[in-house]
């Protein structure tokens, strides 16, 4: 069973930078055909897909956050990392990491699609406040 589990600071000040990893264990970022993403949700609203990076190391970025974010792994430690520059107060949310194993492939259509992700981390509370 693939088990996720976010860490980052709960607080951050605005226009300072988001650093979040996801700690994976019973699986490998590296297994064939597996994506790995960061996932948020603000209190109130709905789940916001921002990046993905996959077994083979290729990134994905949500459109209106692609200027912002970078997304990156560690395979020695069986981790990803997102960062989110520039942070706002609307950046305040419950961030997830979760995964996808998809043996026909990648695609931004299948990485962006939210249910289709089927191990979730915990989540973690960002608040972005001076």
């Amino acid at each position: 069973q693939v088990q996720l589990q976010e860490s980052g600071p709960g607080l951050v000040k605005p226009s300072q930078t988001l650093s979040l990893t996801c700690t994976v264990s019973g699986g490998s970022i590296t297994t064939n055909y597996s994506y790995w993403s960061w996932i948020r949700q603000p209190l109130g609203k709905g789940q916001e897909w921002m990046a993905a990076i996959g077994y083979s190391g290729s990134t994905y970025y949500s459109p209106s956050l692609r200027s912002r974010t970078s997304i990156s792994r560690d395979t020695s430690k069986n981790q990803f990392t997102l960062q989110l520059r520039s942070v706002t107060p609307e950046d305040t949310a419950i961030y997830y990491c979760a995964s996808v194993h998809s043996p026909y492939g990648g695609s931004y259509s299948l990485v962006s699609t939210i249910p289709a992700y089927d191990y979730w981390g915990q989540g973690t509370q960002v608040t972005v406040s001076s």
